[in-house]
């Protein structure tokens, strides 16, 4: 009796999701999903989140946590949880969508806020602000950080603190002396909007000067560095610079 061949060749059709042209779609739409609901990279661009983020941090940010949007939309399919207090979070900026802003959550719907000559007072309690343990706790920070457009400042001029409440501080920046001297509030924050601020409380253009945020912007909450560099390529400014690379930045969690 003669045997019947077996064909195991798998049809055109299977071919070509799996090793044709097909591969290449599915590939994209894989990372389209990945970026629209879970996870996105984004590069730190200026120095007024020092010393929780230095310019040219690359970070993920968790965009599945408040949970899933409406594909190119900023309506909520579901919610998972509300934007709480102390959370570093990255939003469209409310007067140009077009322009992402990183900045920690000060106030949440419904709180007073209060900046006065450095301290800040949440529902009239002061944030207790302590000078960490050791002499200075960010010792990875060079006077290099601090540039900004035509301002140079030297890691010398800046107080390093402790802000908070319990066990959820995160870490501030305030420059010495007369600098000190400056005024915000008391606010209220409005019911779906928050309060923001820059960790670097001097140089840090925020809800104090543009006012708040509607939740409705906000793409998530930052996770951690995975890449950080000291330079980029001139031509090429999202690229870093191989011989500029902070290893020891990598995998930093963002508290």
């Amino acid at each position: 009796m003669a045997e019947k061949k077996v064909d195991l060749a798998p049809s055109p059709k299977k071919k070509f999701w799996t090793e044709g042209p097909g591969s290449f779609f599915v590939a994209i739409a894989i990372a389209l999903v990945i970026r629209w609901g879970l996870i996105e990279a984004y590069v730190i661009p200026s120095a007024s989140m020092l010393p929780t983020l230095l310019i040219h941090d690359h970070i993920f940010v968790n965009k599945f946590i408040y949970g899933l949007r409406v594909p190119f939309s900023e309506k909520w399919l579901v919610k998972f949880a509300e934007p709480k207090r102390g959370e570093v979070i990255v939003f469209k900026f409310p007067h140009d969508k077009s322009t992402f802003y990183i900045k920690r959550i000060i106030g949440v719907p419904g709180d007073e806020i209060k900046y006065d000559q450095g301290t800040l007072y949440v529902n009239g309690k002061a944030q207790e602000k302590v000078v960490p343990g050791n002499a200075w706790d960010v010792d990875f920070l060079r006077d290099v950080d601090f540039k900004r457009t035509n301002v140079y400042d030297r890691k010398e001029d800046y107080v390093h603190w402790w802000e908070g409440e319990g066990d959820h501080k995160h870490s501030i920046l305030l420059k010495k002396g007369d600098h000190f001297i400056n005024t915000y509030g008391p606010e209220v924050v409005k019911e779906g909007w928050l309060f923001v601020m820059g960790d670097n409380r001097n140089n840090s253009s925020d809800s104090r000067i543009w006012g708040q945020v509607p939740m409705e912007n906000i793409l998530g909450r930052a996770m951690f560095v995975w890449l950080s560099c000291e330079d980029t390529f001139s031509k090429i400014p999202f690229l870093c610079n191989p011989a500029t690379i902070r290893f020891t930045r990598f995998f930093h969690f963002i508290n």
